[in-house]
């Protein structure tokens, strides 16, 4: 189904962006608890959102030194929203249930990211 998380494979930007609109609305649910939630809410908004838009900014680096630093970054935040999602499942903030899907997706998106970084760091060498 278009929209989800899992669904039909789209290009990377397109991925991390809907997998953004996914973190923000996850947000808002998180956001309407008071307390650790809405701390956590936080951490993981700004990591969720912040991988597309270094994809978007490594689409348009100025050299292949510069597309490599973006695409490191956007994989640091997807590792680091990885983390989140696993430590709200794990302090029984939220039901695996209801975040596997997003588990998944960032775990893809760091595995697409790090096999991009090799590739065009082997690549430079040539």
């Amino acid at each position: 189904m278009k929209g989800e998380i899992g669904g039909p494979r789209r290009d990377l930007t397109a991925r991390t962006f809907e997998f953004a609109r996914h973190i923000i609305l996850l947000c808002r649910s998180l956001d309407q608890a008071p307390g650790v939630s809405r701390i956590l809410a936080n951490q993981l908004l700004r990591a969720g959102t912040s991988i597309g838009a270094n994809v978007e900014e490594g689409q348009a680096g100025q050299s292949r030194a510069d597309f490599i630093a973006k695409y490191s970054i956007a994989c640091k935040e997807a590792r680091e929203t990885n983390y989140w999602l696993r430590l709200l499942v794990a302090a029984d903030v939220l039901p695996v249930t209801k975040l596997e899907g997003l588990i998944d997706e960032s775990s893809q998106l760091i595995a697409i990211l790090t096999t991009i970084i090799k590739k065009t760091r082997s690549n430079s060498g040539k």
